[in-house]
C-alpha cells in the first residue's frame, strides 16, 4: 500500500508540478506583456514551482489525478492599456500553455511508440516510468486546461466569460465570486466536475494520441 502510494507520487509529481507551474507562469508572463508588472515584481514570471503551488490545490490534483489549482497570479487591471482584451488573454494564457504542453508531450509519446520495444528491452526500469509520465503529462495538461475553462470563479473560464457577457450578466457572475471556491469544492467532491469534464478530456486526449484510453 505504502509502496504504491510512493510510486504514484513519483510518477505524478513531475507532470503535476510542470503543468501547474507553466500554467501560472504563463498568466504572469501574459500580464507583464500586456503592461502589468505586478506578478513579475512578485517573482511569479518563473518556472520555479515553489512560487506557484497551492498546498490544497496540489493535494487535490494528486488525489483526483485530473483536477487541481495553484496560487492565483495577482494582477492590477489599472496597468492594462486595454483592460477587457488584456484580461481575456491573460486568463486564456494558462489553459493555452497547458494545451501547448499537451501537444509537446504528444510528440514525445509518438516518438516513444516508435522506439518503445528497443528502449524497454534495454532499460525497462528507466524508460517505462518515463513513458508513463509522458502519458500522464498529456492527460494532466489537457485536464488542467479544460478544468480551468469552467466558468466558475475563480477559474479562468469565469474571467473569459465575464468579458464576453453583457454587463448585467457579467455583474451577476461576479456576485458569486465570494462563494466560487466553495461551489467548486462541492462540485469536485460530489463528482459533478468529473462527470462533465472527464468525457471531454478523454475525447481530446484520444484525438491527440490516437487513444491512450
Amino acid at each position: 500500500m505504502l509502496q504504491q502510494y510512493l510510486q504514484k507520487i513519483l510518477l505524478y509529481g513531475p507532470p503535476i508540478l510542470m503543468a501547474l507551474t507553466v500554467h501560472e507562469c504563463a498568466h504572469a508572463w501574459a500580464a507583464y506583456r500586456f503592461g502589468d508588472p505586478t506578478a513579475k515584481m512578485l517573482g511569479r514570471v518563473t518556472l520555479n514551482p515553489l512560487r506557484h503551488l497551492d498546498p490544497l490545490g496540489t493535494l487535490v490534483f494528486f488525489l483526483s489525478g485530473m483536477f487541481g489549482w495553484a496560487k492565483p497570479v495577482p494582477i492590477n487591471p489599472r496597468n492594462f492599456r486595454d483592460v477587457s482584451r488584456a484580461i481575456m488573454w491573460v486568463s486564456l494564457a494558462g489553459p493555452l500553455s497547458n494545451l501547448f504542453l499537451a501537444g509537446v508531450f504528444t510528440l514525445l509519446y509518438k516518438v516513444f511508440l516508435l522506439f518503445a520495444p528497443g528502449l524497454l528491452m534495454s532499460a525497462p526500469g528507466v524508460f517505462k516510468p518515463l513513458f508513463i509520465m509522458v502519458e500522464l503529462s498529456i492527460v494532466l495538461n489537457v485536464s488542467l486546461a479544460v478544468f480551468n475553462l469552467i466558468p466558475i470563479p475563480p477559474l479562468d473560464g469565469s474571467k473569459v466569460l465575464s468579458n464576453i457577457l453583457p454587463a448585467r450578466n457579467a455583474f451577476a457572475l461576479a456576485r458569486i465570486e465570494p462563494y466560487g471556491f466553495i461551489i467548486l469544492v462541492l462540485l469536485i467532491t460530489t463528482g459533478v466536475v468529473d462527470r462533465v469534464v472527464s468525457p471531454l478530456v478523454y475525447l481530446m486526449v484520444g484525438l491527440l494520441t490516437g487513444g491512450i484510453y
